[in-house]
């Protein structure tokens, strides 16, 4: 074994093709940025929702922005899930396989780490994004399916978020672990590691072993590794503001997969003594921590009180996201807003006509879309309601469904429809049962109102309901949301926003101008009550009556939104605050 490596074989080098392949990104590459997954392409299905997607986003403003990063993630050859339905509504799961060779090269090089007292080895394949201005940034998809491993280890990179705890701890070392030493054998010398999310926290325990302290410096209970050479090297951006998001696993567990590897008693420090959290030992081993959005660093703050969390509003990659025919509208607005998308401020000058116009093709293409995936045909006059969320009892999808006899009766009035789109974790019973409630509710709903549940929600699907709809429908339980960068990317399109004040909405929200805020009622009846009362008194009315009105909220929704909450903006942000600050801790009053 390498002395100042554990865990990489002497001859788990780079092969020369391997080199070949990756030698032009070396030298002017030193930030890897590390999330379980990311949205790459449409086929390729190594991502789940909108964690990956916006990873995705990340690494094309990235490349638009000749930055100096390189993106690890897995492979995951099974994809998330592929959902369908039976007739009662009950979702149906199975494996969502892509082939790797059709999309990445594999590259010459091994790395090996124990697990369980097991020598698995990991090989990298190489995807190269090229940026919409002609730049490249590699992206590394971490591997097990190699005849050198056992069974139950050519699985570790099969299925995203599957298995059971000791699945998903094996997958994690693979992310963090493997990662570091994949990069350390294909040559990149890293400066900076920038963790998405907490999944690949265990490469701070990896750099960690790097630095031992003398043992006469250290005290009984002490860490005995210099944490402060990590934290000058690590970005942590955590995303959820729910408990249940934060992995967590018993100790027992850990010393079964990675027996040696680090003392638990040591781990415990970083990490909390009750069990292995990961997203504790990411904020003890990161010099720079950030939430998703200013209000939910101040929820993560709470939650983990003592460390400095920052805010780093998300955004959306622009060129990938606008529909083409609104993508000929920025044009004429600005000629370099791809690149520096807050000269789309001047779109609220263009002429209402070319706007709606615009709008009626994206709308249009929705329209045909439902008609071939879920065999509906939704009426092109009447304004289109689009939610579309992953589905989990904190989303609250059914919020708009709580009082059915006042929805009928605010649709006699306004005429609307309704589309929906989302999956549930296979283990997410409640999920599951949004699904059932949602579908008998499309059954009981017709003639009158028409509820369309887009099924297998994916990338393609996603482009095209953001871009469709005229109302984006968000309710989450506050303060739950981190984020919500679908409501973004339908802001970008003139897709006005109806949604409670929470995440991203509450720094975009100019009630009446970009949209329309739900205020933050908690509780269910309070919070219906509300979004009935702005739907039937406010948003259909001004759809139905005042076409000028509608439109020239169309127009401050690009132009007040869509010049700040974008990809570009977010990463320059990562640069200059993150990447070139000299870091110390995120934990106050340290060191």
């Amino acid at each position: 074994m390498s002395p100042d490596v554990p865990g990489i074989r002497d001859g788990a080098t780079a092969a020369p093709a391997s080199v070949a392949a990756i030698g032009p990104y070396l030298p002017r590459t030193h930030i890897a940025y590390f999330s379980m997954e990311i949205a790459l392409e449409p086929r390729m299905h190594t991502y789940a929702g909108g964690l990956g997607v916006l990873a995705g986003d990340t690494a094309r403003a990235a490349a638009d922005l000749e930055l100096p990063m390189v993106f690890v993630t897995l492979v995951s050859r099974q994809g998330y899930l592929r959902q369908s339905f039976d007739a009662q509504g009950n979702q149906l799961e199975s494996a969502d396989p892509w082939a790797p060779d059709a999309f990445v090269h594999p590259l010459r090089a091994k790395v090996a780490v124990l697990i369980e007292c097991r020598e698995v080895w990991v090989r990298p394949w190489l995807y190269r994004l090229r940026g919409r201005l002609g730049h490249e940034l590699p992206v590394l998809l971490l591997d097990t399916d190699l005849p050198e491993n056992a069974p139950q280890d050519r699985r570790i990179t099969d299925a995203l978020y599957g298995g059971d705890a000791a699945y998903r701890l094996a997958q994690e070392i693979v992310l963090g672990i493997a990662g570091v030493r994949v990069l350390h054998a294909l040559g990149f010398e890293i400066a900076t590691y920038h963790l998405n999310e907490g999944h690949a926290a265990l490469l701070g325990l990896e750099l960690l072993r790097r630095y031992p302290l003398p043992p006469d410096t250290v005290g009984p209970g002490e860490l005995q590794f210099d944490a402060g050479e990590v934290r000058r090297s690590c970005v942590f951006t955590t995303h959820t503001p729910v408990d249940a998001g934060h992995d967590r696993f018993p100790y027992a567990l850990y010393e079964r997969l990675l027996p040696g590897y680090l003392e638990t008693s040591q781990a415990a420090l970083l990490a909390g003594s009750g069990a292995l959290n990961l997203t504790q030992l990411a904020l003890s081993l990161a010099g720079f921590v950030n939430g998703v959005a200013v209000r939910h660093a101040e929820v993560t703050t709470r939650m983990f009180p003592g460390y400095d969390v920052r805010a780093v509003t998300n955004g959306v990659y622009l060129p990938d996201w606008v529909h083409p025919a609104f993508a000929a509208l920025y044009d004429r607005s600005s000629a370099c807003w791809v690149h520096d998308p807050e000269t789309l401020a001047r779109f609220d000058q263009l002429p209402d006509a070319d706007v709606w116009q615009a709008h009626e093709r994206a709308r249009a293409d929705l329209i045909a879309f439902l008609a071939e995936r879920a065999g509906v045909a939704l009426d092109a006059q009447l304004p289109i309601l689009g939610f579309a969320r992953r589905m989990t009892a904190y989303k609250r999808s059914s919020l708009l469904f709580t009082d059915v006899a006042r929805l009928r009766a605010i649709h006699a009035a306004s005429p609307f429809q309704v589309v929906m789109a989302g999956k549930a974790h296979p283990r997410d019973e409640a999920g599951k049962a949004m699904l059932r409630q949602l579908h008998a509710l499309a059954r009981d709903l017709v003639p009158q109102i028409q509820l369309v549940f887009v099924p297998d929600y994916d990338l393609a699907a996603a482009r095209v309901l953001v871009a469709g709809c005229d109302v984006w429908l968000n309710t989450p339980l506050p303060p739950l949301e981190a984020s919500g960068t679908s409501g973004m990317k339908a802001a970008a399109n003139g897709v006005l926003n109806l949604s409670v004040l929470d995440g991203w909405w509450v720094e975009g929200c100019i009630d009446g101008v970009t949209g329309w805020s739900l205020g933050e009622a908690q509780d269910e009846a309070s919070a219906s009550r509300k979004l009935y009362d702005c739907l039937e008194q406010v948003v259909l009315p001004l759809y139905h009556r005042n076409r000028t009105g509608w439109i020239g909220m169309m127009k401050q929704s690009v132009a007040k939104l869509a010049v700040y909450f974008n990809a570009h903006r977010m990463m320059r942000r990562y640069a200059a605050e993150a990447y070139l600050q000299h870091r110390g801790s995120a934990l106050r009053g340290s060191r």
